[in-house]
């Protein structure tokens, strides 16, 4: 039997909302649900897809990332213009470096905003005019040096680092968010201008506001700088309560 279809003319929109592409570890089990939480309320849609990483976290396993990048990101809406990138990832950042990061995304998706999580935060502490901070990471030592020796390079002053001394992100993620809450208050801050939490995969988004008010210093986040300058790159400048001081401005 031969159907008989009415065909209909469609009416496509006329406007678009911006598109943010974020390249997440497949061992990440906090990044998606942090930029969900914000961008679910804005009119930016997002696009995530994985790029395979190693456990445990070195240098050498964080540079497998490097030869993956472009084609992770191909697989984002194909053909498709997206505003926006991000890399999800501060260590790999590190390692690979920001340039090559940017060069890769590039290659797959030409004239899009790249942006990192340690891209962002050096952004934000221009913008505030920090230059001395305390630092607090999940990771091991090898991986903490190359944190240190990047910012020092930045011309950003480490005065107190913290670590949990892990090495595996699923670890990372299940940290209680109430205990990191207390453990970042009772830091030695010293002279710090500001605190910067490391790791895109910690639960930190979300105490950010209450570590603030303990600490009377600015607190940032990878996950917080890095959905802040994807934000700001779109063009959008409406303060988000809930988050920071970062995202409040």
């Amino acid at each position: 039997m031969k159907i008989k279809s009415q065909y209909i003319k469609p009416k496509f929109k006329k406007e678009y909302n911006p598109k943010v592409g974020l390249l997440a570890l497949t061992t990440d089990l906090t990044i998606e649900k942090d930029f969900n939480s914000i961008f679910s309320q804005l009119p930016i849609d997002v696009f995530v897809n994985r790029i395979h990483n190693e456990n445990p976290l070195t240098k050498e396993n964080l540079l497998k990332m490097r030869d993956q990048i472009e084609g992770i990101t191909k697989k984002i809406l194909p053909g498709e213009k997206i505003n926006t990138v991000a890399y999800g990832c501060t260590s790999g950042t590190i390692a690979i470096g920001e340039d090559k990061v940017k060069e890769k995304i590039q290659l797959a998706k030409p004239d899009c905003y790249v942006t990192t999580p340690i891209t962002s935060a050096i952004k934000a502490f221009k913008l505030m005019n920090i230059k001395k901070i305390a630092v607090f990471t999940p990771y091991p030592d090898s991986v903490n040096t190359s944190i240190y020796e990047y910012f020092s390079k930045k011309n950003i002053d480490v005065l107190s680092f913290g670590t949990f001394n892990l090495n595996l992100d699923a670890d990372f993620a299940n940290i209680d968010p109430k205990y990191l809450s207390e453990t970042l208050t009772q830091l030695d801050i010293a002279e710090a201008e500001a605190l910067f939490i490391s790791c895109t995969a910690l639960p930190a988004l979300e105490i950010i506001d209450k570590v603030e008010k303990k600490l009377n210093i600015p607190v940032f986040s990878s996950n917080q700088t890095l959905i802040w300058d994807t934000i700001r790159s779109i063009g959008y400048k409406l303060p988000i309560k809930g988050y920071g001081k970062l995202l409040r401005n």
